[in-house]
């Protein structure tokens, strides 16, 4: 018999995949721990929570790149997962150990924590390889019998028509291999964008910038789905450095010393 728990993580996998194929374009507001997933999931129009690897690290105190074991990792998500309704994706940055196989135990370990998607960065590996770890994710999730969404990372550098042409070779194969959705990370330029989309005709993963188109244009622009990697993180350290600075210098206390992420009622 299916436990409340599988049941509860098929679902949310089956609503996480559709949200990538709305008409709307699929809003994340990256997150690092439990505070910031609350309040991001408590606005209104939220419908998805992901995680954001350089955050966590941050928050431990050390640089991204797997520097944060995969243990411990996995239990900052097991934590948001639990503290919110909404579907979580996790960033599980290259996917964790050397071989494909890693990659599926990865996603194994994922999917108790209650993630029904993760970006898995192809770190520029040769593209038969980087798509067997991609495909060792999508294996592990159908063979949990669970609608998982990988979302490739394209690390490789996307402006010149060279790059582009590889960029699409790339993401064909990686969805070939399985992956939902292509997070071509390093595209800046708009038309660029637009030109990867089309020719990938596949949901597809925009990065948020500053300076870079807003939401509604990468929506017009055929994107799925956008995050913002660090950037809410950096938001918040960011005002809180204002309002530190604030009040060291002899302000008074603002509104926004009043605000408290939602917790649960006792």
């Amino acid at each position: 018999m299916t436990s409340s728990h599988e049941q509860a993580v098929y679902e949310q996998a089956q609503t996480l995949h559709r949200l990538h194929h709305d008409p709307a374009i699929l809003v994340l507001v990256n997150v690092w721990d439990v505070a910031s997933a609350r309040t991001v999931a408590a606005l209104p129009g939220c419908r998805a929570i992901a995680t954001a690897s350089w955050s966590i690290a941050a928050a431990h105190g050390v640089p991204d790149g797997e520097r944060v074991s995969r243990d411990e990792m996995l239990a900052v998500v097991a934590r948001i997962t639990a503290a919110v309704d909404l579907p979580v994706t996790a960033d599980l940055e290259t996917g964790y150990g050397a071989t494909a196989r890693d990659v599926g135990e990865t996603i194994a370990r994922a999917l108790d924590a209650g993630v029904v998607g993760a970006n898995i960065e192809d770190a520029n590996r040769p593209v038969e390889e980087a798509g067997a770890r991609s495909g060792a994710a999508r294996e592990r999730a159908d063979a949990e019998g669970i609608p998982f969404v990988v979302n490739a990372r394209l690390d490789m550098p996307i402006g010149t028509t060279s790059e582009v042409e590889e960029a699409v070779v790339r993401a064909r194969a990686y969805l070939d291999a399985g992956a939902d959705c292509i997070y071509p990370i390093s595209i800046d330029d708009a038309a660029v964008l637009e030109d990867v989309v089309a020719r990938i005709a596949a949901p597809v993963n925009a990065y948020g910038r500053p300076g870079g188109p807003s939401v509604a244009e990468l929506e017009a622009l055929g994107v799925a789905r956008v995050s913002f990697g660090p950037g809410p993180m950096g938001a918040a350290m960011a005002a809180l450095g204002r309002t530190g600075q604030m009040l060291l210098a002899g302000g008074a206390a603002d509104a926004d010393l009043g605000f408290r992420p939602p917790v649960p009622q006792a």
